[in-house]
C-alpha cells in the first residue's frame, strides 16, 4: 500500500506538501454489467455437469469425469466471481474506505487455486486408471463431449466483450473457452476407442486434459496472486508511468511512488512530485490524471507536492525507495 500517508498533507495553496485527489478525470472505464452472462452461464455449466457424471458413470469415462469435475470447478468459479462482481458495486463505507472492490481479486484467487486443487486430484485418478484400465463406450462419450463444445462455447461467447477488461471475466471466458477445445478432444478420444478398441486412450486423454487446464489457468492464479499482493497490475508498465511523470512542466522529480490494484478493473496510484516554484497546479493535476487514464487505465491518482528545497528531506526521496 501506498506510504505515502506517512507524511502530514497540508491543505493550503502556497506550501509544500498539500495532497490532491482525482477521479473519473476522462472517459469512464466503469466494468459492463455481466449479470446476465453469469446466470445463463451458472445454469447452461450445471446442467451439462449433470449430464456429464450420469453418462460418465454409464460409459466408464475418466474423460467424462475429468471433464465433469473441471466444468463443476467452472461453475462455482462463476458463482463466485459473479458474488465478486457484486460486492465490487458496494459503496465505501467509514471502515472500508475503498469498499469491496478487492473481493474481485480474491474471488480470481480462489477459483485458480480451487481448480488447480481439482486437476490435480483427476490427474491422480487417471494415473491410476492406467494401471486398471476399465472398458468405455465411446459412442457416449461422443455426444455428451459434443453437448460440452455447445454449452461451453454459448457460455464463453458472453463473457467475450470482457476479456479484457476485467480478471474475473477473463478467467471466465479462457476457462469455457478451453472447455469447449478440451470437448473437442474428448470426441477425438472417443472416436479413436470406437476405432480402436484402446481403453488407455480414455485415461491419457484425461492427462492431457488436465495439463491443458492447469496450463491455461496458470497465468490466472499468477496474475490473482500478483493483483492479492498488491503488486503493479499486469499490462502497466512502471517505467511509462514514471516518465509519464517526469515529464510534466514544472515536475522536477517523482519519489515514493505506488501502483496497485484495487479491484480486478480499478487502479490507484500515489506519488510525491517535486514542483521547485511551489504553486499547485489544478491543471496540471487534471492533465495528469487524463492521461493516466487515457494511457494506463489508473483511475485513482493522488498526488503530493513537494518543492523540494526544504531543510527536511522527504524521507521517501533517497535512491532505493520507489
Amino acid at each position: 500500500m501506498s506510504l505515502s500517508h506517512e507524511h502530514e498533507h497540508e491543505h493550503d495553496h502556497e506550501g509544500h506538501g498539500s495532497h490532491e485527489h482525482a477521479h473519473g478525470v476522462g472517459h469512464s472505464h466503469a466494468p459492463k454489467d455481466f449479470n446476465t452472462a453469469f446466470a445463463v452461464g451458472v445454469f447452461l455449466n450445471l446442467g451439462l455437469v449433470v449430464a456429464q457424471i450420469v453418462f460418465g458413470l454409464i460409459a466408464h469415462s475418466l474423460a467424462l469425469a475429468a471433464d465433469a469435475g473441471h466444468n463443476f470447478a467452472d461453475v462455482l468459479g462463476l458463482v463466485l466471481a459473479w458474488w465478486a462482481s457484486r460486492l465490487v458495486k458496494a459503496p465505501p463505507t467509514k471502515e472500508r474506505t475503498y469498499g469491496l472492490g478487492s473481493a474481485s481479486i480474491l474471488a480470481a484467487l480462489a477459483n485458480a487455486l480451487f481448480l488447480l486443487v481439482t486437476m490435480g486430484a483427476v490427474a491422480w485418478e487417471a494415473i491410476i486408471r492406467l494401471e486398471k484400465p476399465t472398458e468405455v463406450h465411446g459412442q457416449v462419450v461422443i455426444w455428451v463431449a459434443v453437448l460440452g463444445i455447445v454449452v461451453n462455447g454459448v457460455s464463453a461467447a458472453l463473457f467475450y466483450s470482457g476479456r479484457k477488461g476485467d480478471l474475473n471475466v477473463r478467467g471466465a471466458f479462457l476457462h469455457l473457452a478451453a472447455d469447449a477445445g478440451i470437448s473437442l478432444g474428448v470426441v477425438v478420444a472417443g472416436v479413436a476407442i470406437l476405432l480402436t478398441g484402446k481403453t488407455w486412450i480414455d485415461p491419457v486423454a484425461s492427462l492431457v486434459i488436465t495439463a491443458i487446464i492447469i496450463y491455461s489457468t496458470w497465468s490466472l492464479f499468477r496474475d490473482s496472486m500478483k493483483l492479492a499482493l498488491q503488486a503493479v497490475p499486469p499490462g502497466i508498465n512502471i517505467s511509462e508511468v514514471r516518465r509519464c511523470l517526469e515529464t510534466r512542466a514544472g515536475v522536477a522529480g517523482v519519489h515514493d511512488m505506488h501502483v496497485w490494484a484495487m479491484s480486478t478493473t480499478q487502479t490507484a496510484l500515489t506519488a510525491h512530485l517535486v514542483k521547485p516554484d511551489g504553486k499547485l497546479d489544478d491543471e496540471l493535476l487534471h492533465e495528469i490524471c487524463h492521461e493516466l487514464e487515457e494511457r494506463f487505465q489508473i483511475q485513482h491518482v493522488t498526488v503530493q507536492w513537494e518543492q523540494g528545497n526544504s531543510a527536511r528531506a522527504c524521507k521517501r526521496e533517497p535512491d532505493g525507495v520507489v
